[in-house]
């Protein structure tokens, strides 16, 4: 069964009822090329477990399955289901769970199916979710090793900028801070049924073993972040000092230490520098 074929997606989603559902930023994969390059980016292959977040009519779950050990899909839409009991019929190593990722308990899910195995997360994410999927993957601290996703071109520009620049926002930090992210290629608005109106691409980040900071420092560093960001146009001394209380004059000094200006702003911080003020400004 050819899943990226237009007349045969039609043929069974009228034969199941289905009718696309906006609220949840259904766009489902039509480009034959598109599923096996993100499986084989994605680390699906021998001796790993691939969860993957939505499963549309299963055209990347088949891709993953055929590669990976063994595939665990959530998905929230229950209508989906009858559907990919007929399109992934032919294959023993996948599990659906018809949930809401945002609710449910991965980390279970992940030690009830993947023991032993190496796991990776791949997923064609609605762009609505994108943010609030990403960063619980990371905040959890799931032991996943990357994570591979197709997000908004716009969202994989701003999760890919390097961080110290006008491009990067607080998500760009956010995922920086728990790995390496990287474009991997674009997706064009008409690889997809019904067609967006945005371009895609796909983007890796790949995790690292062991957390920069311990976990006070970590809080205290996020908190810089989303008082530097939220106030992204006042200098980092306003920010911090209207948001944390923070003097100013401290604020002065740390960024002084790390040869910065004392009006430099958030946006002008590299990785290594936001780490350093944290460092240098929370108490101990």
């Amino acid at each position: 069964m050819e899943l990226t074929n237009i007349g045969t997606v039609r043929d069974i989603l009228g034969r199941h009822g289905f009718s696309f559902s906006k609220g949840l930023g259904q766009n489902f994969i039509i480009d034959p090329t598109v599923c096996p390059r993100i499986a084989e980016n994605g680390n699906a292959g021998p001796g790993w477990g691939v969860l993957e977040i939505g499963t549309g009519i299963g055209v990347l779950t088949k891709e993953l399955a055929l590669r990976a050990d063994k595939v665990a899909a959530v998905e929230i839409d229950s209508r989906l289901l009858p559907i990919l009991e007929e399109t992934l019929a032919d294959f023993d190593n996948i599990r659906i769970y018809n949930e809401d990722v945002m609710k449910c308990d991965l980390r279970a899910l992940i030690e009830k199916e993947f023991g032993g195995l190496h796991v990776a997360v791949c997923a064609n994410l609605p762009y609505y979710i994108t943010s609030p999927v990403i960063m619980l993957l990371l905040e959890s601290r799931l032991p996943i090793q990357s994570i591979t996703v197709m997000v908004q071109k716009e969202a994989a520009q701003r999760l890919c900028a390097k961080v110290g620049t006008r491009e990067s926002g607080a998500i760009t930090v956010g995922v920086n801070y728990y790995g390496t992210p990287r474009k991997l290629f674009g997706v064009s608005r008409g690889s997809f049924m019904p067609s967006p109106n945005v371009d895609s691409a796909v983007i890796r980040i790949d995790l690292n073993k062991e957390p920069r900071l311990s976990q006070e420092e970590e809080t205290f560093f996020f908190q810089i972040v989303k008082s530097g960001f939220s106030q992204r146009r006042k200098t980092l001394s306003n920010a911090l000092s209207s948001m944390m209380g923070i003097e100013k004059q401290r604020v002065y000094s740390a960024l002084g230490s790390l040869g910065l200006s004392e009006s430099a702003r958030i946006e002008q911080l590299t990785m290594e520098q936001l780490t350093e003020l944290t460092l240098l400004l929370i108490d101990k």
